[in-house]
């Protein structure tokens, strides 16, 4: 059955904005799971813009739904994942310009540099999933390198879905769904398993739901923007039933 992760990160990014204590991305982290989240995700960046060591620290302490841990391949972050041991640590790439993730992590460009941090985490127990563009080179080098989970980059298939009025029929669209479902189709075949997410929202979500295979979605941004408005647990409910819904009609 379809899961789905909910990144807290911009609950920090309100909280940095004052410098302050709130709100807690732990409270949210609860709220979250009682509107039926799956797993909490969250993003240490190296310039601790939102989510800070702390934050990671309560969350593997005190959340009793999965962890995934999105972080840069790098000696300081797994050692933190070593450490913190989330239920998954998922490598993208990061840079100290970009607003969000722009595209996804270049596997073969360091395939031996990531095979050894996967090799690492496997060995601290922590399950290492990889952010990637829809990229056959890419998925077959995630496999070359360990990684037990693909998440595909649906930020593509979003923005064509908005310039066509979201008009999940127009060609650029459905060529964008395409190119997803044999992503994950190449995933499952390699025996990994089939993640997705990125620019996913209350309008673009099912088209992208109902993909055969696909075990979760991890949507931050327009949870947090709609939570503003009614509340992180009726959010979080709202996007579950479009996924469940959208998932059942594949069946």
């Amino acid at each position: 059955m379809i899961e789905l992760g909910v990144n807290i990160d911009h609950v920090a990014t309100l909280r940095q904005a004052r410098r302050t204590w709130e709100p807690d991305p732990v409270w949210a982290a609860v709220e979250a799971h009682l509107g039926g989240a799956d797993g909490i995700t969250v993003h240490l960046r190296e310039d601790r813009r939102h989510i800070n060591d702390d934050d990671v620290r309560k969350l593997r302490e005190l959340t009793q739904i999965k962890l995934n841990l999105e972080m840069a391949a790098t000696d300081e972050m797994v050692a933190i994942a070593q450490r913190m041991r989330p239920e998954m640590a998922m490598f993208v790439p990061e840079g100290r310009q970009e607003i969000t993730t722009e595209g996804g992590l270049d596997i073969v460009a360091r395939e031996a540099g990531l095979k050894d941090a996967v090799a690492q985490l496997a060995e601290a127990g922590v399950i290492v999933s990889v952010f990637i563009d829809a990229v056959p080179e890419q998925i077959e080098a995630a496999a070359r390198i360990g990684a037990r989970v693909c998440e595909v980059h649906t930020g593509p298939y979003a923005h064509a879905f908005h310039r066509a009025g979201r008009d999940a029929d127009a060609p650029a669209v459905v060529e964008e769904i395409e190119r997803i479902r044999g992503a994950g189709e190449q995933i499952q075949a390699l025996g990994m398993r089939f993640n997705a997410g990125h620019a996913l929202n209350y309008y673009n979500v099912q088209p992208i739901a109902r993909l055969p295979g696909l075990r979760e979605l991890h949507i931050g941004h327009s949870i947090i923007s709609r939570s503003v408005f009614c509340g992180l647990r009726d959010a979080v409910s709202e996007m579950k039933r479009l996924m469940r819904e959208a998932a059942g009609a594949r069946a």
